[in-house]
């Protein structure tokens, strides 16, 4: 990567307005507490991922479509940094790479948007919904069974437009999202108890290549780090990589930080049609450390696949 002299990092992200606003606040942090050390350049991907616009991810390879193209620039150097949405980045990272910083969590929360209900049990009997997430279409099947569901790729905007097109009566997005674009009142949200969110959903995460920062760098990444959400990272992280988890199995995951510093971890398996759900949730008591945190996702991810009788259910690919 060659030497960085006064400390310029090159920052690669996806181009969507909402990964631009994610890599322009970790930017700005690193500048900050940097105290000048560090000066930051953007750098935009267009991902295969990005390019899917109607096509489930599951047909197209899956969650690595949206990091892809970022680990390769990491590898050839034309980044220093890369800045990703950590629910998109597949269980396993790359050889050579890891996480070096994760941000303060926002809010992890599922929304729902339409011009007809404000929440799910609202809509009519037969309603459209769209989205292309298999999970919340499998948790939709759960609680109406009665909704037609059609795919809604894209980003946020994109998404919107296609609601007030008619395309559908009603679709999801998450409230983190919304929220760093600063439009959080477009949508309803909904409890994690009533619709556990993705794993790591509303984690930022920057990763780089193993031992290739500067000191500088690596202490203003230590700064930005909220010690609480690289906790509910390695734990949800550590059940989906139990679960092998992939974009075909409709998996959810929340670490909730209890008062008194001790901590419930909740994870969940369905069957793509909603027709029966597997739920582990295990507590850890104050002062648990990295090692905890990994084994509570482990177990509770096993405890889920044996439930299940060994095999996981998965959506097939589309016709």
């Amino acid at each position: 990567m060659g030497s960085f002299g006064t400390i310029t990092l090159r920052i690669g992200t996806r181009a969507s307005p909402l990964a631009l606003a994610q890599a322009q606040d970790a930017a700005a942090r690193l500048e900050q507490l940097s105290e000048g050390a560090i000066r930051t350049e953007l750098v935009t991907f267009t991902t295969t991922g990005d390019r899917l616009t109607t096509e489930r991810l599951i047909n197209a390879g899956g969650k690595g479509l949206f990091t892809r193209e970022l680990d390769r620039a990491l590898d050839e150097g034309e980044i220093h940094l890369g800045v990703h949405s950590l629910k998109d980045v597949p269980s396993r990272l790359p050889d050579s790479h890891e996480f070096v910083a994760f941000p303060e969590r926002a809010d992890p929360r599922e929304g729902f948007l339409s011009p007809h209900a404000t929440k799910l049990e609202d809509l009519p009997k037969g309603a459209v919904l769209g989205t292309a997430s298999l999970r919340r279409e499998a948790q939709t099947r759960r609680a109406r069974p009665d909704l037609e569901i059609v795919p809604f790729r894209g980003n946020v905007q994109t998404r919107m437009k296609k609601l007030e097109a008619g395309e559908a009566a009603a679709t999801y997005l998450a409230m983190a999202g919304l929220a760093r674009l600063g439009i959080p009142e477009m949508a309803t949200p909904i409890s994690l108890e009533d619709m556990l969110s993705a794993p790591c959903q509303g984690i930022v995460a920057c990763t780089a290549r193993m031992g290739e920062l500067p000191n500088v760098a690596l202490a203003a990444l230590q700064a930005m780090t909220h010690a609480p959400s690289r906790q509910a990272a390695l734990a949800e992280r550590a059940f989906l990589t139990t679960l092998d988890g992939s974009c075909r199995t409709p998996i959810a995951a929340h670490l909730f930080h209890l008062e008194g510093g001790g901590a419930r971890f909740l994870g969940e398996v369905l069957r793509p049609d909603g027709a029966e759900t597997w739920r582990s949730e295990r507590l850890l008591a104050p002062g648990f450390g990295d090692e905890a945190l990994q084994q509570v996702g482990i177990a509770a991810g096993e405890e889920i696949r044996s439930a299940a009788g060994g095999t996981l259910p998965a959506f097939e690919d589309d016709a």
